[in-house]
């Protein structure tokens, strides 16, 4: 007779803890605030490498000037600058030409990229292509070879390649006109040669590494530090909210690599400072597990605007010249709800969710987005919000 295993919640996998809580909230009837997004932490922290970049190891932007081919009569129109670039890149192919054609297939670019702090000679990188001119679109076109200089003024790779874009740009004869996202920006896809390396230097003193946070917290980096201690003590100090400074054990000397390689993958669980972002474009507000409310009053109320288009009549007086005419007007009614008194109690109680409670607190009141991003100021300037208010 064979038994089953009871198996408890920590020997669950994560990845089938979250498909079974996935499952859960499909199958049940919680109804979940669309507008409303807040985080909360991985039950395993993140990892040094996804925290930290190393000081020395940094990316560098590049930029050149292209001209782009193959445009079917989408390119740039009687430009300047666009005739001589094509000019002169004829004439380094031995073809002397006085005027450019006239036919709008060719357009300027600029080419931008970003090669990264290990770039090796000969390796591959994708570049972003953009119109400089009229051109309608760059869809079907060829890049020629574009050098791409540093801030040094060096030339540090060679593009060239088709260019693909994420839109697209189509017209009739009639003025119709159709566009789909930006169909003057495309990419070219491993289209950059590295032909020159940039030096990194990630070691200070000669056995020092020093590990920037992204996010500078103080609470954060001495996390870092602590953890990095605990598998090699005493070899790190957090130097300030975002600078940890790691001394490299006398086992790893000469290979910073596999140092780096061992605590990047340290799981380490951040701090993240207790914020609420608005973003009014789009109506999103997210808000940090870390949010505190202390308890305020919040009175809302709804003002509604009715517009009714109405229709009359005009006529002449007898005998004269005029016409019947038909006059369009509009009724203007506005209704404002009686407003509403409602107490937010602190939203910090022992073993709550605090963004979870500021969420179903904010939906009694029946808000909109605009409504609730001028509470949550009010609420800041009130002084009862324990949060940073960012608003964009």
């Amino acid at each position: 007779m064979m038994h089953k295993k009871r198996v408890g919640i920590n020997e669950l996998h994560p990845l089938l803890i979250h498909f079974k809580f996935m499952n859960f909230l499909a199958s049940s009837k919680m109804v979940l605030w669309p507008i409303f997004f807040f985080a909360t932490f991985s039950l395993f922290g993140a990892r040094i490498k996804d925290l930290t970049d190393v000081r020395g190891s940094r990316s560098n932007q590049l930029y050149g000037y292209g001209i782009v081919t193959g445009l079917s009569g989408q390119g740039d129109s009687r430009i300047e600058y666009t005739e001589l670039g094509i000019l002169n890149a004829l004439e380094s192919l031995g073809i002397r030409a006085d005027k450019a054609d006239k036919s709008r297939n060719i357009a300027a670019v600029m080419v931008t990229a970003e090669i990264g702090p290990f770039a090796k000679e000969g390796s591959k990188m994708d570049v972003t292509v953009s119109s400089i001119g009229n051109a309608d679109a760059l869809q079907g076109g060829i890049l020629l070879q574009t050098p791409l200089y540093g801030a040094d003024g060096k030339v540090y790779s060679v593009a060239q390649g088709a260019v693909s874009i994420g839109g697209l740009s189509a017209g009739g004869g009639g003025g119709a006109n159709v566009q789909v996202n930006h169909p003057t920006v495309g990419i070219v896809t491993n289209g950059g040669l590295v032909e020159r390396e940039i030096d990194s230097q990630i070691l200070n003193n000669g056995n020092e590494i020093e590990l920037i946070l992204r996010s500078p917290d103080s609470l954060t980096a001495v996390k870092i530090a602590d953890a990095v201690n605990k598998y090699y003590p005493g070899t790190s100090l957090a130097l300030d909210n975002g600078v940890v400074n790691i001394q490299v054990p006398i086992d790893f000397r000469g290979q910073t690599t596999n140092f780096l390689a061992a605590i990047g993958g340290i799981d380490v669980k951040p701090d993240v400072p207790a914020r609420v972002i608005i973003n009014e474009r789009t109506g999103t507000i997210v808000a940090t597990q870390s949010v505190r409310i202390s308890p305020v009053a919040v009175s809302s109320s709804n003002i509604t605007i009715f517009l009714n288009p109405t229709t009359g009549v005009s006529q002449p007086l007898p005998f004269s010249q005029g016409a019947t005419t038909v006059m369009q007007g509009e009724n203007a009614d506005l209704v404002e709800e009686i407003g509403r008194f409602e107490a937010l109690d602190e939203l910090d109680p022992p073993g709550a969710s605090t963004v979870n409670e500021l969420a179903s607190a904010l939906n009694k009141l029946g808000l909109t987005t605009r409504e609730m991003t001028s509470i949550l100021q009010s609420i800041k300037n009130a002084g009862a919000l324990q949060a940073e208010l960012i608003i964009n």
